[in-house]
């Protein structure tokens, strides 16, 4: 019966850790985002080089955006917080002309801030604003958003839980071979 229980605890521990780490890449795994306008064969168009707007994002949106799209003075870009009356927040056009004519805060909505045309910097031109709108997609589609503080605070906890009940386990075990060790001891000085 001890060896049935030492087999099943040797093979559930894993277990119970392995399935615990996939159904947490599972939870973390990127979520497809709606889309902009798309071709026939089904990939998006975009208006211009995400590589470039990455680079002019970091220059020019960052100190309001975040570096890593996740908001800060100015809205959350990815995922792209939703906008009331607007269908697409992905759609190119929609992008090219928040970021072209800047926004005024809404009346009512406290997370509304005021955007300046073209982020306050006069000098970008309009394949500037287009390769932004397309970093902007390519960002949303294809990278993960930063977890929010809620949800890193659940996984810290489930990882720390799960480390102190593997701790408790393998205590438990030393002590278990411990105790059978000192009995095996004690029944030899008697002899």
């Amino acid at each position: 019966m001890r060896v049935t229980r030492g087999v099943v605890l040797a093979m559930g521990v894993p277990a119970f850790f392995v399935l615990t780490a996939l159904s947490t890449l599972a939870d973390s795994s990127p979520s497809p985002s709606p889309g902009g306008s798309s071709t026939a064969s089904g990939a998006t168009t975009l208006p211009g080089d995400p590589s470039k707007g990455e680079t002019l994002y970091a220059q020019n949106c960052a100190s309001c955006h975040g570096a890593g799209l996740e908001g800060g003075i100015g809205a959350t870009l990815n995922p792209i917080e939703k906008l009331p009356g607007v269908s697409n927040p992905l759609d190119p056009q929609f992008l090219i002309a928040i970021i072209t004519n800047g926004r005024q805060p809404q009346p009512g909505d406290p997370k509304s801030t005021q955007m300046p045309a073209k982020g306050g910097n006069g000098s970008l031109t309009e394949q500037d604003v287009k390769d932004l709108a397309s970093y902007i997609i390519v960002a949303n589609r294809t990278g993960s958003p930063p977890l929010s503080p809620g949800e890193l605070a659940k996984r810290t906890i489930l990882w720390v839980s799960i480390g102190i009940i593997a701790m408790i386990f393998i205590t438990y075990l030393l002590s278990t071979y411990n105790m059978r060790w000192i009995a095996r001891r004690a029944a030899a000085r008697r002899r």
